[in-house]
């Protein structure tokens, strides 16, 4: 029976994966834009991370992870004579994380947990919850981090209960791993502190295991600092660099990161946001299990959890996202209820929370900025400027090349007022009464929610307001929830406005020069 459940639960995992929700834009700008712009020569935009004088993002885990199947996709295209889209480089990512979830997260998860039956309980509980789902098989660092803190953790457990051998291949991938972790995300190692003691009779026993682990972990590191510097170098790569001016991005992000300063420009969180929000947010109904484990339901997975979690609470920047790797970790710790009753209800509300918010994050979430990227690089109509507005930072990199004639500005939350000036900034001027004709200079468009009520006079001429939308193209699963005024208008109309009128569209601006 469970066996069926697993598989429908991947058929599941497969519609969300095919949906182009968009949860956090470092799903695009963190990895896969910055490769696809050395792999094809997009046109990207590198993030601050990627650009500043001293980087904190590496490109080694992402050339792991992206490089490979990207440089994959141009072989093949290229030797059919065919130029690479961006939306097929797009939908390939997705599926590569969803098969390295569906592989690598379950496998992971299979050896982790001893007992037949509780493998039984942790494998269906991990491939229902919606973080696995959508996050897991979105391109996020974090995403990535799961996977090998999970098979970090499946090292150190073969390693700890080989008796007998030194365990060198798994010492010597374990080092590799534990760079490539460490150099994917700086919290990875806090997920590891504990669960890594467990090594320490082992090396006793067995020090050349501690030897091949320590020599791979060198020679990784020595390769993603040389990978990383010749990234970040300009001009030609040479081995000496690497000893007199080294990039070490780890190291970067970890200083940055020690300034209190830097962390309140991406927001200050209190230090109990990862227990008592984020973690309930994640697991859901899962999470009070957590009070209900008994000292003989502790394991080194659910310290590892735990742990992570206790120790990223020191910092004060605390997104949900951060504690991805716990999920799996949690919920194949956890023990349902024994209670026939209580059993059924607590089912019932897992299944309905996990739909729901499937539903929200795996297909409404920003779920138009994707398809609405790749509206336009398929439009014969030449547009000059796209100005989005009320939306996340659009991947410019699915633009397939047009972001070399094309402007693209990220208005965010900015002002009504202000983002008509801007608009009006990019609009030619009336020297008639008649509208300039857009095949002169291009179209300019407007993306921006249809919930966004701020707009309704601008698409009725006869308001004759100064600047007029027309309806070019629109996406309907699509929710922005960062547009929820609940102070101002109420929790009714305004659910009723975001949810109702639920979509996000692409105008054509023109300047009104009829406006009085």
């Amino acid at each position: 029976m469970w066996r069926r459940v697993y598989f429908l639960l991947i058929v599941v995992r497969i519609y969300f994966a095919l949906s182009p929700s968009y949860l956090h834009p470092d799903e695009n700008f963190q990895g896969p834009e910055v490769i696809a712009g050395r792999v094809f020569n997009y046109p990207v935009h590198e993030t601050w991370e990627f650009t500043a004088e001293h980087p904190i993002r590496s490109t080694f885990p992402l050339w792991l992870a992206y490089g490979w199947p990207m440089y994959m996709l141009r072989w093949l295209w290229e030797g059919f004579g065919y130029d690479v889209s961006p939306s097929v480089v797009y939908w390939t990512l997705r599926v590569l994380m969803l098969a390295l979830s569906v592989v690598m997260e379950d496998w992971a998860i299979h050896e982790l947990v001893d007992s037949p039956r509780a493998r039984r309980l942790a494998v269906p509980l991990v491939a229902s919850s919606y973080v696995t789902w959508t996050f897991q098989t979105h391109t996020f660092s974090n995403s990535l981090e799961t996977l090998l803190v999970c098979w970090t953790l499946v090292l150190i457990q073969r390693i700890v209960r080989d008796k007998k051998r030194s365990g060198i291949l798994a010492s010597s991938m374990l080092g590799f791993m534990l760079v490539v972790g460490l150099f994917n995300r700086i919290t990875f190692p806090a997920f590891l502190l504990l669960p890594s003691l467990l090594l320490l009779p082992h090396f006793k026993r067995k020090p050349l295991s501690f030897v091949f682990l320590t020599l791979s972990a060198l020679l990784a590191a020595f390769l993603a600092i040389c990978v990383d510097t010749a990234s970040y170098t300009p001009g030609e790569f040479t081995f000496s660099s690497v000893f007199s001016n080294p990039t070490i991005t780890p190291l970067n992000n970890f200083i940055y990161n020690s300034d209190s300063a830097n962390l309140a420009q991406h927001g200050i969180h209190p230090r109990y946001q990862h227990f008592l929000v984020n973690l309930p947010q994640l697991l859901g109904p899962a999470f009070p299990l957590l009070f209900f484990l008994r000292r003989s339901h502790i394991t080194p997975i659910l310290v590892s959890a735990l742990s992570g979690v206790a120790l990223l609470s020191i910092f004060p920047h605390q997104e949900a996202r951060f504690l991805l790797p716990a999920v799996p970790l949690i919920l194949s710790s956890v023990r349902l209820p024994s209670n026939p009753e209580i059993w059924k209800l607590w089912t019932a509300i897992w299944i309905i929370f996990n739909l729901a918010l499937g539903m929200l994050m795996g297909v409404y979430h920003q779920g138009g900025i994707v398809p609405v990227q790749m509206h336009i690089a398929k439009t014969n109509e030449t547009v000059t400027h796209a100005f989005w507005w009320k939306t996340y930072s659009p991947p410019t990199w699915l633009l397939n090349g047009k972001n070399e004639q094309l402007t693209t500005v990220d208005l965010m939350g900015m002002p009504g007022a202000q983002m008509l000036e801007a608009i009006k900034s990019a609009l030619p001027p009336c020297r008639t009464r008649k509208p300039p004709k857009i095949q002169e200079r291009g179209s300019t468009y407007l993306i921006a929610p249809r919930s966004a009520y701020f707009l309704t006079p601008l698409q009725d001429p006869a308001q004759r307001e100064e600047v007029s939308l027309e309806e070019v193209w629109s996406y309907t699963q699509h929710l922005n929830l960062d547009d929820m005024d609940f102070a101002d208008d109420g929790v009714w109309p305004t659910l009723s406005r975001v949810v109702g009128d639920r979509g996000l569209v692409v105008w054509r601006a023109t300047r009104n020069c009829w406006a009085s």
